[in-house]
């Protein structure tokens, strides 16, 4: 699996919007792209799509911006990279006659490829959260 910045863009949101979802204002795109440099169209875009999976609601106005629609424990960093379209790694195909060396070697891609889909599939939003607020993550402010 391979962790675009689509990926990482989309997870950050997720993780401001679910650190602040006892907060009554939403959050503005605005405040996610000067706090973690998120470039802005590509915010809206990504935000778009979270929208769509019925994770997020947008709130229209000048105190506008987007809200966490779901419980930050049921929906893991897999669920979000599938959602905004990760790319699979392991899928490498040489030209020409493959090798023993070659086939060694997709095997070898493709175990990697399931072993980041565990790992992302057993971390929960609402895990995230709880080690920003233990002090694991200083880029968020609580």
């Amino acid at each position: 699996m391979v962790i675009s910045a689509r990926v990482h863009y989309a997870t950050l949101a997720m993780l401001e919007l679910a650190i602040r979802r006892d907060d009554p204002a939403p959050v503005a795109i605005r405040e996610i792209t000067d706090r973690h440099g998120v470039p802005g169209p590509f915010l809206v875009q990504i935000f778009r799509t979270l929208r769509t999976s019925g994770w997020v609601q947008s709130i229209r106005g000048s105190q506008g911006g987007y809200r966490l629609s779901i419980d930050p424990a049921k929906i893991t960093l897999l669920d979000i990279a599938e959602a905004v379209g990760c790319q699979e790694a392991g899928s490498l195909r040489t030209e020409g006659k493959s090798t023993p060396a070659d086939e060694m070697l997709q095997g070898l891609w493709e175990e990697a490829s399931e072993a980041s889909r565990q790992v992302l599939g057993r971390a929960r939003l609402s895990d995230m959260v709880e080690r920003c607020r233990h002090g694991d993550a200083t880029m968020f402010y609580i």
